[in-house]
């Protein structure tokens, strides 16, 4: 028997879009509720054990999450979850959408170094002056690559590398089989010419690129972004990037959005997305999956497999 039957021992989950609702109510065990972020709660809310949020409005969502006493379980959308810990209830959980994002941010790593090697954005400029300017460029080929992050992003940007005939050391917080330790990082840093973040922010990790960091980097060497840009010191990177020592790939920056007047912009050497690495038409319907499936877990009253914390 499927969900919307509506047994009185459904799980009854709040969720912020129609195509939730549409997601969910093939789930057993699960009967979703459509809730509008900026209304009021609706009838029946508040039995809901357990939300779908969306990325923001933050404090608009938390205030209703104050609202549900029966509140247990909080499932974002996204891999990303630094806007939700610490802020909710000591009695709700969170689970993310890890697994949702990662081959499509990983293929955007690879597409940006790419585009970086084989100077796409100089021939471009050349292309709308109507220029013809051959010159040599570097190849992905050979590069050893540094991915700071040994989850879902970090593992998909592995296997999309190494075809490429890169070489990829992958760093976790714990040295594991394969993986090396944060720690090891001042003996890393130095020995590749990519150094790619894939890893959540976190206390640990805020402004972990630092000017420490970054001038441990080779000289030449690129720095890509596809975390939060917390993660990086800006002003650090301005001081490398302007010099031409290094070079950067940023799909996130801080402050987000970055400012018009924002000197990153004019910076040889970078090149800035707008935060869409994850931006694509499977985008949705592979977050929804996800999260259908964490929540399935719950409501047979397990521990939900993406469980932050």
């Amino acid at each position: 028997m499927s969900a919307h039957h509506n047994r009185p021992q459904d799980l009854v989950v709040l969720v912020p879009e129609e195509r939730g609702r549409a997601a969910l109510s093939a789930v057993t065990g699960l009967r979703p509720l459509l809730y509008d972020v900026g209304a009021p709660l609706p009838p029946g809310a508040a039995e809901a054990r357990a939300m779908v949020v969306p990325s923001r409005p933050v404090d608009r969502v938390l205030a209703l999450i104050g609202e549900l006493p029966e509140l247990r379980l909080v499932q974002t959308l996204s891999a990303g979850t630094d806007q939700w810990q610490g802020r909710l209830p000591a009695h709700v959980a969170l689970s993310s959408a890890r697994g949702a994002h990662g081959a499509a941010v990983a293929e955007w790593a690879v597409a940006a170094l790419l585009s970086l090697y084989r100077d796409l954005p100089g021939f471009a400029a050349d292309q709308a002056a109507a220029r013809w300017r051959p010159r040599m460029a570097e190849s992905l080929a050979g590069k050893r690559v540094l991915v700071l992050g040994a989850g879902d992003l970090g593992t998909q940007l592995r296997v999309r590398l190494e075809p490429f005939g890169a070489r990829v050391t992958m760093v976790a917080r714990r040295a594991r089989d394969g993986v090396r330790a944060l720690d090891d990082l001042p003996g890393l840093l130095p020995a590749h010419d990519v150094v790619a973040l894939m890893l959540p922010h976190t206390p640990a990790t805020h402004h972990l690129a630092d000017k420490r960091f970054l001038g441990r980097m080779r000289d030449g060497a690129v720095l890509v972004n596809a975390a939060r840009g917390p993660v990086v010191d800006t002003d650090a990177l301005l001081g490398e990037t302007r010099s031409g020592r290094l070079r950067a790939v940023l799909d996130v920056t801080e402050p987000e959005p970055l400012p018009g007047d924002h000197p990153l912009w004019h910076t040889p050497g970078v090149i800035i997305t707008p935060h869409v690495a994850g931006t694509v038409p499977q985008a949705d319907e592979r977050s929804w999956q996800v999260a259908a499936d964490q929540l399935a877990q719950f409501a047979r009253g397990e521990q939900p497999a993406n469980l932050v914390g």
